[in-house]
């Protein structure tokens, strides 16, 4: 069969992943701390770009569960904050019946210039003209906020009160920098040695010494160390408190009776000792971390509804409001003379129309995505955790005529307040258990919550085991294994049923 060039004319189609179509998907995607951080960049690149005021738009809320496809809104009633708190001088006098004279004694009507020696030093008086009132952009209210201090500024206080070597401090800074966020040394302390060019005694005695500072139990190698420093603070390390602290594993599998005979001492001892151990920090340095905490803000907030529904509607403090600056876009068009001008304020427009667009377009994905959730998880909101029913995202998918893709995109770190608490969308999907007898599937996490209330109810004497767990779960229509019911235990951190035993009779001891 002899080959030969041939020209054939094909017609396809093909979806194209453009630029903008990719970060319209990682907006999608991301959460309202990392959306506000992305729009603050794009405000400080984007010129034609600008944030409405929310008190001027207070009529135009983003969309909730009763106007998402209408996207109306409420009447707003009008700015009553300034109409109550800047009324004119002539409705005051006439209110309080007597001249304004005599009500403000100390305001002449005159502010006097303030005097520049005096101002020096004082951060309320900002340097000016004169004006009745002071302004808050006088001043920096930040500047006055306490900072937080970090670790390494706390120990660094005290290196030079404790050490006066410099050779020493050097060896104290380095240590000081090589301390984990907790507060506790594990670097080879052999190769610490090495790397200073120092003897490893001396890095012990640097060492000893810096294990004296606050907070008590810094510097430490390990958990036994840590829990030894602080005991040693109260002056409780005794005998049987160190044989306590080296079998720490026993105590973690509540072996009480090993460690009495270890220890020396009866129930009585025991219990006070390990209620001593656990008002212990094992983490000292915990509270120094550099990376603040980040509460979570809600996306969507869910509430009962005056008909015995839920209403839905997001939250707007996580939704950045930007409009399109049109007038200043026609005002600098008109100057642009380069080819490059035109092109960048061309390009700010187009980059400007579709972020506002892909906003839009999120939070409605958000709110109907969550008005889904809501419908589907009905019971749930109303009788609690035991009645979460088995959803995955193919569900969610065909009911709003979505790709499972964009579900995903939408339930990722984002947040549901519910009149049950603030739970995580991806929190509603839980994998199914089958009943025994034919009805309906049971959630998994509604099945884990059922083992945790059996052990909460269980007493010293009748500890449930994991077989007898297994069988009042299918008492109660619920087929499960016996290994996913150890699975599920585990995963909520609860012992065994001998591991519970021996803690539920000390503590009735101790009682």
């Amino acid at each position: 069969m002899a080959l030969s060039p041939k020209l054939e004319i094909r017609q396809s189609q093909s979806l194209v992943m453009t630029p903008q179509l990719m970060q319209a998907i990682k907006l999608l995607q991301m959460s309202n701390v990392d959306l506000v951080s992305y729009v603050e960049t794009e405000l400080e690149r984007n010129p034609l770009l600008e944030r409405t005021d929310p008190q001027q738009n207070a009529d135009e809320p983003y969309p909730s569960s009763e106007n998402a496809e209408a996207g109306e809104a409420p009447a707003s009633d009008g700015d009553w904050m300034q109409q109550d708190l800047d009324p004119r001088s002539s409705e005051i006098a006439s209110r309080m019946d007597t001249d304004l004279g005599n009500v403000f004694q100390d305001d002449s009507g005159v502010q006097q210039a303030p005097d520049p020696a005096a101002m020096k030093g004082d951060p309320w008086q900002a340097p000016g003209p004169a004006s009745s009132h002071v302004s808050s952009d006088d001043y920096n209210l930040e500047a006055f906020v306490a900072s937080e201090v970090s670790l390494s500024q706390h120990l660094g206080e005290q290196i030079p009160l404790a050490i006066a070597d410099p050779a020493d401090r050097i060896i104290a800074g380095h240590l000081a920098d090589s301390l984990d966020s907790d507060g506790y040394l594990r670097i080879d302390l052999d190769e610490a040695a090495q790397r200073l060019g120092v003897e490893r005694s001396r890095i012990d005695a640097v060492l000893a010494a810096l294990q004296t500072f606050e907070p008590t139990g810094v510097f430490a190698t390990s958990l036994k160390e840590c829990l030894a420093l602080q005991l040693k603070e109260k002056n409780r390390y005794d005998p049987a408190m160190e044989a306590l602290i080296d079998n720490l594993e026993l105590l973690a599998r509540h072996d009480y009776a090993a460690l009495r005979r270890l220890c020396g001492v009866d129930d009585e001892d025991l219990a006070d000792m390990v209620g001593e151990l656990k008002l212990l920090d094992p983490k000292p340095c915990s509270g120094f971390s550099n990376s603040p905490l980040q509460p979570v803000v809600p996306d969507v907030l869910v509430y009962p509804a005056s008909d015995g529904g839920w209403s839905i509607e997001l939250n707007s403090e996580t939704l950045p409001r930007l409009l399109v600056n049109q007038g200043y876009y026609a005002t600098v068009s008109k100057t642009a003379k380069s080819d490059t001008d035109k092109a960048f304020l061309t390009d700010c427009l187009q980059t400007a129309n579709w972020l506002v667009k892909s906003l839009d377009q999120r939070a409605r994905t958000i709110l109907k995505v969550s008005s889904e959730i809501v419908r589907q998880q009905d019971a749930f909101l109303t009788h609690g955790v035991r009645h979460l029913r088995p959803l995955n995202l193919r569900a969610i998918a065909e009911a709003i005529e979505m790709h499972e893709s964009t579900v995903s995109r939408v339930t990722s770190n984002k947040y549901m307040s519910t009149p049950r608490g603030i739970f995580e969308l991806k929190y509603f999907f839980t994998s199914a258990i089958s009943a025994t007898e034919g009805g309906d599937d049971h959630s998994a996490e509604s099945v884990r919550y059922r083992i945790k209330e059996m052990i909460d109810a269980e007493s010293a004497e009748a500890v449930l085991s994991d077989d007898a767990i297994v069988k009042n779960l299918q008492q109660e229509g619920i087929d499960i294994a016996r290994r996913t019911v150890a699975k599920y235990r585990e995963s909520m951190r609860i012992g065994s049923s001998v591991q519970r035993r021996r803690e539920k009779r000390a503590r009735a001891r101790s009682a």
